[in-house]
């Protein structure tokens, strides 16, 4: 239907009958050593094995489990994604998901099995809810607990007291025991296995807090902590619960582009049609692919002549001509006529599911990114163990040996020293800035995504879909006749052709009532035609109307008897993708852009908008492949795009944005989702970010300087348990307060 500067209907190539072997597909033209990795990949399949972690939530876990694997015998490499919790592993053959997981669980943390066809949000949403529901209970625990307590404070004394202490205990320890235990499950794994991480001393703190405030009711005491050990669980579980949604959101892209490969397929056994599993398909089989289906393998057009949809694989704005000998890859979309293909790779093998392999590698690549929270919480752990400690043995010292004055200055030390700040720092501001950006039309689907947006120093767009709208619409028509219009309507009106549908809508917008036509039909590859008062009328491509092909996209009507009649296209720009780029320019940001499409669509946009560094006729590895070596430069990247050759390059990327009219795999795999028509707000996303992280590290500040203050008055026991939680408090009210600002 159009003609484009590569289109096989005007190249002399295609005069003497040649059809080139170009691949329509992410990652099927590949050099050799590509296609090896491709194998390698698919040969790996055979001994993956897919296990659930719940409890991996730091970069420190996704060492500790790929380490420990990769130590393991017959364990040839291992992958944990953090956004999902589930370690991807690639083994030999007599390796048993049973006996990797019984490894994980002796190093602390459960796994099960995962069947990867069956993957679903049903796990991920159990711990959303368990979570949630831990937390509900600690805050209503919290406010009875301190509703008792102002009868204490306000001077109530010998059997008062003591029954208020009593009724506290009632409900602080069975709310300890069912709201803390997130912290004391990690905290023992990681004392069984000779490991103290962050939990070690929350939990720490929790225990010696309710135990002293235990002793001190039971001795009829003055003073009981149990609001400071349940106001304790309800922050930490706060500051969790919020990092937990920031990650629950994000899904795995290599998922969404299995599910694009289609199940079945026709096969053809001595002219019988047969439907079978696509994935037990073999080389050399027969399909037939009918109009409007999605193509379910890789392989060679051996009879028919259609047209195929290819943008999603590779961002050609148009649909290109198939027929004999024209390699096709899985996920194209046959428009117009019955294709029959012979196999060259199905199931696994197929260049759809190596890009979905190429999919998990990046985003596992990208997982290992240790935010700034993470590094501090490293630093934390063992220096708050040493101080506690230091503490009570020193009091037991001065105090010839008092271990509940000593237990009370070192429960006191763990819990001012808390890091309920800490576990704040992060999560109160990814949420405030988060509000912020949803407010503008930016979704944020990943907690990292923020610090690693604020970084970028480059940005690559795509062309269709992400600058441009992908329709393109008619340049001009006033070249044609009241007459010529009214046919072309006609005409356009009854083709699935996005070219011909756009100038039947352009016609109509005009108020061009179409023509009356008969005997239409549209002819596969080619066009559309019908008879018009007798004559012969046409709109297609340029050699079947006997047209002069332009060089850009277009089509072309022809009226027999007259001269035949060339409409120009041209994709129309978002809304908003002059200013995006113009700001990043004012930024000092690098804009390049990479695209699927023909060197002439892409270099008039590029001039269009000014960007001197483009490149054309992209293939997923290509794209991916730019990024990575622009990052190996020292460079950090930022990728906007829309399209499944995108998906990829948006895992890759340091930091990535899709529209929200982008396929799914794209938008799963990308950071952030912009939910309005404009890219004007992608440059306001860069400099919030860069906002957030300054709150980020004013939270770091404030927590460290909070510690600076508090601990020496802690050690030299002029805090209790109680001023210690109300201390704790406040840094922790102080740090929200902070990232509030962000509003």
């Amino acid at each position: 239907m159009s003609d484009t500067v590569t289109n096989p209907e005007t190249d002399d190539r295609y005069a003497s009958g040649y059809a080139p072997s170009i691949s329509a597909c992410p990652a099927c033209i590949a050099t050799p050593s590509a296609v090896e990795r491709a194998q390698a990949a698919a040969a790996a399949q055979d001994a993956r094995i897919m296990l659930s972690v719940p409890d991996a939530h730091c970069a420190l876990c996704i060492q500790t489990v790929e380490g420990d694997l990769e130590k393991m015998p017959g364990v040839k490499s291992a992958r944990l994604n953090l956004t999902l919790r589930r370690v991807s592993v690639e083994a030999e053959p007599g390796i048993s998901a049973a006996t990797i997981a019984e490894r994980l669980t002796k190093i602390g943390y459960p796994a099960y099995e995962l069947d990867p066809g069956q993957l679903s949000m049903t796990e991920t949403d159990k711990q959303g809810r368990d979570l949630l529901m831990r937390l509900g209970v600690a805050g209503f625990s919290m406010m009875n607990i301190m509703l008792l307590s102002v009868a204490v404070w306000s001077g109530a004394t010998d059997a008062t007291r003591d029954l208020f202490h009593m009724l506290s205990a009632l409900i602080a320890v069975p709310t300890v025991a069912f709201s803390a235990q997130p912290f004391f499950r990690k905290a023992w794994a990681g004392v069984r296995n000779g490991r103290l991480d962050m939990d070690f001393p929350i939990s720490l703190a929790i225990v010696l807090a309710t135990g002293m405030s235990l002793y001190e009711t039971f001795n009829s005491g003055h003073h009981a902590y149990f609001d400071a050990a349940v106001m304790l669980t309800f922050f930490l579980l706060a500051g969790r619960y919020l990092d937990f949604r920031t990650r629950a959101v994000a899904r795995s892209a290599a998922q969404e582009l299995a599910a694009l490969e289609v199940p079945r397929a026709i096969r053809l056994t001595d002219g019988t049609e047969e439907t079978v599993a696509a994935k037990d398909l073999t080389p050399g089989d027969l399909v037939l692919v009918r109009p409007g289906g999605r193509i379910p393998v890789d392989g060679v057009v051996t009879a028919g002549t259609s047209e195929l949809d290819r943008s999603l694989l590779t961002g050609e704005t148009l649909p290109v001509f198939a027929g004999p000998d024209l390699v096709v890859t899985a996920g194209a979309v046959n428009l117009t006529g019955p294709l029959t293909l012979r196999v060259t790779a199905a199931g696994k093998d197929s260049s759809l599911h190596r890009m979905a392999d190429l999919v998990a590698v990046a985003e596992n690549a990208r997982n290992k990114y240790t935010t700034l929270a993470e590094r501090a919480a490293r630093m934390y752990s063992p220096s708050v163990h040493l101080l506690a400690f230091a503490a009570f043995l020193a009091w037991m010292w001065i105090t010839g040996g008092d271990v509940r004055h000593a237990l009370n200055i070192a429960a006191a030390t763990l819990i001012i020293t808390c890091p309920c700040a800490l576990g704040l720092a992060v999560p109160a501001v990814v949420t405030a800035a988060s509000g912020r950006l949803f407010r503008k039309g930016l979704l944020i689907k990943d907690g990292s995504a923020l610090e690693r947006l604020a970084e970028i120093d480059t940005v690559v767009f795509d062309k269709t879909g992400t600058l441009t709208m992908g329709a393109p619409e008619p340049v001009s028509l006033d070249h044609l006749s009241r007459e010529e219009l009214e046919i072309a309507a006609a005409l356009g009106a009854a083709s699935s052709h996005p070219l011909a549908q756009s100038l039947a809508q352009a016609a109509r917008t005009r108020g061009v009532i179409p023509a009356t036509l008969s005997e239409v039909a549209e002819v596969p590859g080619h066009g559309v035609q019908a008879q018009w008062n007798g004559r012969r009328v046409r709109l297609g491509r340029a050699n079947w109307t006997g047209a002069e092909a332009l060089d850009v996209t277009g089509t072309y009507l022809s009226v027999e008897g007259r001269e035949a009649q060339a409409v120009a296209f041209a994709d129309r720009l978002r809304d908003g993708a002059q200013e995006a780029i113009d700001a990043f320019r004012a930024q000092g940001k690098s804009v390049r852009l990479i695209s699927g499409d023909v060197p002439g669509a892409v270099r008039d946009l590029a001039e269009r908008l000014g960007i001197e560094d483009w490149q054309a006729e992209a293939l997923p590895e290509d794209k991916a492949a730019a990024i990575d070596a622009l990052q190996a430069q020292g460079h950090r990247v930022l990728m906007v795009g829309d399209g499944l050759n995108d998906t990829v390059a948006l895992s890759a990327a340091h930091a990535s944005i899709s529209p929200a009219s982008a396929l799914d795999a794209a938008r799963v795999a990308s950071d952030i989702v912009l939910l309005g028509a404009s890219l004007a707000p992608l440059p306001e996303a860069q400099r919030v970010a860069k906002r957030a992280v300054q709150r980020i590290r004013e939270n770091f500040a404030i927590s460290f300087g909070y510690n600076v203050i508090a601990v020496p008055i802690a050690l030299v026991g002029l805090a209790s348990p109680l001023i210690a939680a109300l201390a704790m408090s406040v840094s922790s009210i102080t740090v929200a307060l902070n990232a509030l600002r962000l509003k």
